[in-house]
């Protein structure tokens, strides 16, 4: 059986990190993009943000990727692979920044053998 766990954060694709630095202030970095790069250096084995073509958010309309135009709701997946105990650490670390975000955790059991 594989230890490996993973961890998927949905949020809307408009959601902002908290403000850590001067310029912050002025534009607060994606939390899509923050959360990636917290996990980056709390060395989670493997992270990754998904395009989204269509979906919706808990109590929010439909919403639909376009190029050109994209709703603020419009849902963004952020999947981060790694043990269980690590996981739940990170979860724990960040607790504050994701206060907003639906976070769902799957145990990947895979056969040893065939």
């Amino acid at each position: 059986m594989s230890e490996l766990t993973a961890l998927r954060l949905y949020f809307p694709i408009s959601a902002k990190a908290k403000a850590t630095r001067f310029w912050h202030h002025l534009s607060a970095p994606a939390l899509a993009h923050h959360l990636l790069a917290v996990a980056r250096r709390a060395g989670i084995q493997q992270a990754m943000l998904h395009h989204i073509d269509a979906g919706y958010l808990a109590g929010e309309k439909l919403s639909v990727h376009h190029l050109e135009i994209s709703s603020m709701r419009h849902p963004h997946c952020l999947e981060l692979i790694d043990t269980e105990k690590h996981l739940r650490k990170y979860l724990h670390d960040h607790a504050e920044e994701l206060q907003k975000v639906r976070a769902v955790l799957f145990k990947c059991e895979l056969p040893l053998e065939t």
